[in-house]
């Protein structure tokens, strides 16, 4: 974490779920010393990996998400938990495949196929994606007047033709030896990286059902 920025009034960290005020800073130790706050902390991490979920725990979300427990035993809480948890999500799942929601606008492609699978998806289907091409590690968010004709259209054969994801050319600072690499080069391995070109193929078939 960063500390050398110059912070207005006192400098307060998020962790562990709690608020924290720095007190004193021992700069030659390495040491930061906090007490308890109740003004509101902000946590700030940098470093060169990528984020989100794999493919494997996206998919163990879904399978939850439509019924299934792990094999252990479970507090009242936790069955609360997830009872809850599926009632919330009951558009995103479906046993029959993948679902495609619609909330007025707001049109989502469910894949369940964690950041990297979803970041090829959402690169290769440019045409049906959202224009700026938001996605998470559950879900695509794809253009407001998609029909089921665009759709057919924008994934006839998508999987033979899977592009490499955009990359943030800021990204460049976390690579190392950036610095002894052309940036295109540089650029195609971040994003070669970043790819989950198996698990993206997979998605691309399984069936689909619109909802909503």
């Amino acid at each position: 974490m960063l500390l050398t920025e110059k912070v207005a009034g006192p400098r307060v960290l998020l962790l562990a779920g709690r608020n924290w005020r720095v007190t004193w800073i021992d700069w030659k130790r390495r040491r930061c010393f906090v007490e308890p706050s109740d003004l509101p902390g902000k946590a700030r991490w940098f470093g060169a990996a990528v984020g989100g979920t794999s493919f494997e725990l996206s998919r163990a979300c879904r399978s939850v998400l439509l019924g299934e427990s792990p094999e252990v035993e479970l507090t009242d809480r936790a069955v609360r938990g997830l009872a809850e948890a599926r009632d919330d999500d009951v558009g995103s799942v479906h046993p029959g495949g993948l679902v495609i929601s619609r909330d007025g606008e707001d049109v989502r492609w469910w894949t369940w196929a964690g950041y990297r699978a979803n970041a090829v998806l959402a690169a290769t289907l440019a045409g049906v994606t959202d224009e700026k091409q938001r996605f998470q590690d559950d879900w695509i968010r794809l253009r407001s007047d998609l029909t089921r004709d665009i759709w057919r259209s924008g994934v006839t054969d998508a999987a033979e033709r899977l592009c490499l994801p955009d990359v943030d050319e800021r990204a460049l600072r976390g690579l190392k030896f950036s610095e002894a690499l052309p940036e295109r080069l540089a650029m195609a391995t971040l994003a070669a990286r970043l790819a989950d070109l198996e698990n993206a193929a997979a998605v691309l078939d399984e069936p689909v059902r619109f909802m909503g």
